[in-house]
């Protein structure tokens, strides 16, 4: 069974695209392990590469005060990108670069399994999504397989456009809602089962 702690330490020594060369640190994710929210970017930038933590500069602190909005601190949440090594100039992650970090991603979602995923930007959300647009999808819920997926645009267009912002914190307090809903289903679908495997338990005597 993997561990958070050993996928870390592989992408830590990961040689297997280009970004190998140019990288100061790898950024393999943040987070606990039993984490109900996951969180993923595109790609780490100049700030994350220095210190090989995911979301700390100007976007990063945006991020944190939307997740204050919520409700959430950065605690409660498992943070990662899409590629674990920051692209040169904080040029777009190409696909193939993407496609290698592929295996570290899905492998911490099924290690995390969060109730809800939030993307972040259109290369996260379209790394789950490749035929739709994030402008059309961004704030709904979104449904794949058993998984849930919650898109939005990434903080740091907010950074560049105040109307991103705006809508960014929009989407944030309407996932508080959701939240709530799902927490409330999950609580119930728990009690339920609680409840069967009781009554499986007494029909035994």
């Amino acid at each position: 069974m993997d561990t958070l702690e050993q996928i870390n330490c592989e992408v830590v020594a990961c040689k297997n695209c280009i970004l190998s060369d140019t990288r100061t640190n790898t950024v393999p994710g943040e987070g606990p392990e039993n984490a109900d929210i996951m969180i993923i970017g595109e790609a780490p930038g100049f700030n994350e590469d220095k210190e090989g933590k995911p979301f700390i500069g100007a976007a990063g602190r945006l991020l944190s005060r939307l997740l204050t909005n919520a409700g959430l601190t950065r605690d409660d949440v498992y943070i990662t990108n899409t590629v674990k090594c920051r692209p040169p100039d904080n040029r777009n992650p190409l696909p193939f670069e993407m496609d290698q970090c592929k295996k570290y991603l899905e492998r911490q979602i099924e290690l995390i399994d969060p109730e809800i995923i939030i993307t972040l930007g259109r290369f996260s959300f379209n790394r789950f999504f490749p035929d739709e647009t994030i402008g059309a999808a961004r704030g709904k819920l979104r449904k794949q397989g058993d998984q849930k997926f919650y898109p939005m645009y990434h903080p740091a267009a907010a950074l560049r456009q105040d109307r991103f912002k705006k809508l960014l914190e929009e989407d944030m307090m309407n996932l508080r809602s959701l939240l709530k809903d799902i927490y409330i289903s999950t609580a119930s679908t728990s009690s339920k089962e609680e409840s069967m495997n009781s009554g499986e338990q007494l029909s035994m005597f």
